[in-house]
């Protein structure tokens, strides 16, 4: 397992949630600028995998290296270096569109908070709301909120699940072209990770696949 060149590399990573078995002996390397798009049916355990990678659920049993750390024992500084889009927005809803952002920023130590905030509120078309509380935000304008979070401390390593459910047209043509943008400023050196149940959404961005059945991989490998 060559982690240090890898952006996740994983041997045998196992969660079970009480008897049942949600991953069972996932084993894959991903290189660093990759695309990865994780497909599988409900329950296959896509976004259980998600969830571990990001250090949001911890494994049962394998090993598992993110940037070359090891998730067991240093997920404070994975966290630090990576984004999550997940289906929960994560933001405050009773804060406005400006302030949820300045206190991402904040948190991650962002210099210059004002400026990257404006960025990306630019980015995602909300500049004209910054200032209006999230909680009376559309469902897509809420998930265009919640990518600029995501993206607010520039991630080396960025995770979405299921990030196109809700959105309306145009806010779809924002996040393609939002990550479009990212992986062309970022050759090789910005990763992403969709898991998505529409293959051809999730497979135009994608430089490598992982299919999962049951827990346990079916197929993984380039596009």
């Amino acid at each position: 397992m060559n982690s240090e060149s890898s952006a996740i590399a994983t041997e045998g990573l196992s969660k079970a949630f009480g008897a049942r078995k949600a991953l069972d002996k996932v084993s894959f390397e991903l290189p660093r600028g990759a695309s990865l798009a994780i497909f599988g049916h409900n329950g296959a355990g896509k976004t259980t995998l998600l969830r571990v990678l990001a250090t949001l659920l911890r494994p049962s049993g394998g090993v598992v290296r993110v940037l070359g750390l090891d998730l067991k024992e240093e997920p404070e500084k994975i966290r630090a270096r990576i984004g999550m889009v997940s289906h929960r927005s994560m933001l405050y809803l009773d804060l406005t569109a400006e302030e949820n952002l300045l206190t991402t920023a904040r948190l991650y130590g962002v210099s210059d908070a004002a400026a990257r905030v404006a960025e990306l509120l630019a980015a995602v078309e909300l500049t004209a709301r910054s200032h209006d509380v999230v909680r009376g935000f559309s469902r897509g304008m809420t998930q265009r909120l919640a990518i600029a979070r995501a993206l607010i401390c520039d991630p080396e390593l960025l995770f979405l699940d299921e990030p196109y459910t809700g959105l309306d047209p145009h806010a779809i043509d924002i996040l393609d072209g939002l990550l479009s943008s990212l992986l062309a400023s970022s050759y090789m050196t910005r990763t992403l990770v969709m898991v998505s149940h529409d293959v051809d959404r999730g497979r135009q961005f994608a430089t490598h696949v992982l299919t999962l059945d049951k827990g346990r991989i079916a197929s993984f490998g380039e596009v």
